[in-house]
C-alpha cells in the first residue's frame, strides 16, 4: 500500500475527505479501496448544486470486477465534480490522492466525527486482512 497523506481525513469504508483554503470538501476514494476495485472502467458523478447526505450513494465507480457506491461522509451540497474522470476514469487508479479526486462538498456543518487520522486509517486496513 502507498503511503497514506497526512494532510486528510478518512472513513472505515475507504473514502478521504481534505479540507480546502475554500472551507470545501474534497472527497476521494483511497489508494486502498481503487486497488480493491481494480481497474475502473466508469465514474458516474452526481449533478453540481445536488444535495448529499450522511451515508447516502454520491458516487458510482465501475471496475472490471464490480460497481460500488462511494457514500458522502457528511451533509452538503456538491460545488463540483471532477469532470476529467468522464472521459478518464483510470485517473481514480493512477492517482487516487490527488488528479482522481471524486466531488467537492460545501459541508452543510463542517467535518463530520469519527473520521481517522492516517495511522488510524492504516491500522484500520490492516485490520482487515
Amino acid at each position: 500500500m502507498s503511503d497514506i497523506p497526512n494532510d486528510r481525513q478518512y472513513t472505515e469504508t475507504h473514502e478521504w475527505l481534505r479540507e480546502l483554503d475554500d472551507g470545501t470538501i474534497e472527497l476521494g476514494i483511497t489508494d486502498h479501496a481503487q486497488e480493491s476495485l481494480g481497474d475502473l472502467v466508469f465514474v458516474e458523478l452526481p449533478e453540481v448544486d445536488s444535495e448529499v447526505a450522511t451515508g447516502e450513494e454520491c458516487v458510482v465507480v465501475e471496475s472490471t470486477k464490480a460497481a460500488s457506491d462511494v457514500f458522502s461522509p457528511l451533509d452538503g451540497e456538491i460545488t463540483a465534480v471532477n469532470e476529467a474522470l468522464e472521459d478518464q476514469p483510470e485517473l481514480v487508479n493512477q492517482s487516487p490522492w490527488d488528479e482522481g479526486w471524486l466531488v467537492r462538498i460545501r459541508p452543510a456543518g463542517g467535518m463530520p466525527e469519527g473520521l481517522m487520522d492516517a495511522d488510524a486509517y492504516a491500522a484500520h486496513v490492516e485490520s482487515e486482512g
